[in-house]
This record gives structure tokens, C-alpha cells and sequence, in this order.
């Protein structure tokens, strides 16, 4: 499993890509990260701007989404339980729902 540095650092690189603002982002914990961003969210899985990625340990999880949050992504935190190990982040559009 990777650290919650190196996945941290993974989401970060791929929104990098982009010229958008990390507000222009959302970051979400979740179990199945597919169904959270395809299902709940409404990305655009063939064109939209996304990713996941897993830590080792809930709390890695948390602490990725905590510092996704300080350095500007739009979410909240407190979702998921115990077992909720999946970071994801996508590109806020109009057709995506926070």
C-alpha cells in the first residue's frame, strides 16, 4: 500500500496538469471511490478530470483529504467510517454535483 504521502502526492500531480485552481477541485474519501465519482458526483468518467488513488489505513485517508483541503480543494470532512481507505479528486464542472 502506498503512503498517505505518496498518494497525496500523486493526486496533487495529476490536478497539476491542469491550469485550473485547486478550487476549481473537489477531494472526497470514499469505499468505492468508482461509484462516489461516476454515480454520486456525476463525472464524466471518459472525459471528465478525476482520479483515486488508496492509502494503507483510514487514517492516511483522512489525513490526505485534510491536507487536499488546506491547499484549496472544495469538500468536507468526516465521510466514510473506519474501512474508508480511497482519496479521490475531480474537476468541478456544471454538470458534476458537489
Amino acid at each position: 500500500m502506498k503512503t498517505a504521502q505518496e498518494v497525496y502526492d500523486g493526486l496533487v500531480a495529476y490536478m497539476n496538469e491542469f491550469t485550473d485552481p485547486k478550487s476549481a477541485w473537489y477531494a472526497g474519501i470514499a469505499a468505492d471511490p468508482r461509484q462516489r465519482l461516476f454515480n454520486d458526483h456525476g463525472v464524466d468518467e471518459k472525459n471528465g478530470q478525476w482520479a483515486y488513488d488508496t492509502c494503507g489505513t483510514s487514517a492516511d485517508a483522512r489525513a490526505v483529504e485534510e491536507a487536499l483541503l488546506k491547499l484549496g480543494c472544495k469538500g468536507g470532512g468526516g465521510g466514510g467510517d473506519d474501512t474508508t481507505k480511497a482519496r479521490y479528486v475531480y474537476f468541478i464542472t456544471s454538470s458534476t454535483t458537489e
